[in-house]
């Protein structure tokens, strides 16, 4: 269970780095405001600082990931899981906050909240077993 949960928790962080290129890269591109329900280029210009800053915390707690899981495999599991818990807990709670943002949000929820939950499960599951 341990290799599965390192997988999906890569998994997380590569989605969450592609929502971070999207609010603080490419957010006022027409295919990426529209995306995320935005009405306008307009509103995608208004928005665009705070789409900026929310990218980078989707940034970061995919750094957090990504490092979790390179301590794990590189045999420091405590620092390791620490890292990935905390993350992958965090891109959880994002996704349920999410899906509790209105009936619109329930898919980009679930795909946001899929894989870190994944991460988070197999990887208790593993150590339980361990």
């Amino acid at each position: 269970m341990i290799p599965a949960s390192l997988v999906f928790a890569f998994l997380a962080a590569l989605l969450h780095v592609y929502i971070f290129t999207m609010e603080s890269v490419t957010w006022t591109r027409p295919a990426t405001w529209k995306r995320f329900g935005v009405a306008s280029q307009a509103d995608a210009e208004t928005t665009r600082s705070l789409a900026y800053n929310q990218g980078f915390y989707n940034l970061f707690l995919a750094v957090g990931a990504l490092i979790g899981m390179g301590a794990v495999l590189w045999g420091q599991p405590q620092v390791g899981w620490t890292l990935i818990f905390a993350s992958c807990g965090s891109m959880l709670l994002a996704a349920a906050v999410l899906g509790l943002s209105g009936r619109k949000y329930l898919r980009a929820a679930a795909t946001q909240g899929t894989a870190p939950l994944l991460a988070v499960v197999l990887g208790v599951l593993g150590l339980l077993t361990a």
